[in-house]
């Protein structure tokens, strides 16, 4: 599915919920794709079950995946988890800017840079 860079700086489990929205917004995983259980993915990913369990809370409170008890982890429908997609990218984006804000990075070339990356994408 996917590996950890353990020497990152990113944690653990926000590289699980990275890994999985990413996986979503490529439609490697697609509407109503089961997950592997918590103790699967921990297995395979050679981490704590609990690290698997918090990502996956993670995720479910973004909307991006839905619990069935007894049944699993599962991606949300493509208008559910593209909100949630699209509500996520503009929180990772606010904390950039703010940090890059932070840092003394003037909001003029902040803009430069969006526009240029807005040219690239056309």
């Amino acid at each position: 599915m996917f590996q950890l860079d353990y020497r990152s700086g990113i944690s653990i489990c926000d590289q699980i919920v990275n890994n999985i929205i990413r996986l979503r917004s490529l439609k490697v995983l697609t509407s109503g794709a089961v997950l592997p259980s918590v103790r699967a993915m921990a297995s395979k990913l050679a981490v704590n079950p609990n690290t698997v369990q918090k990502a996956y809370n993670i995720l479910e409170a973004k909307g991006i995946i839905y619990t069935v008890r007894g049944k699993g982890c599962f991606i949300s429908d493509d208008k559910d988890g593209q909100t949630a997609m699209l509500n996520n990218a503009k929180s990772e984006f606010l904390k950039a800017t703010k940090d890059a804000l932070r840092l003394g990075i003037p909001p003029e070339e902040l803009i430069e840079i969006i526009n240029s990356q807005k040219e690239d994408s056309l």
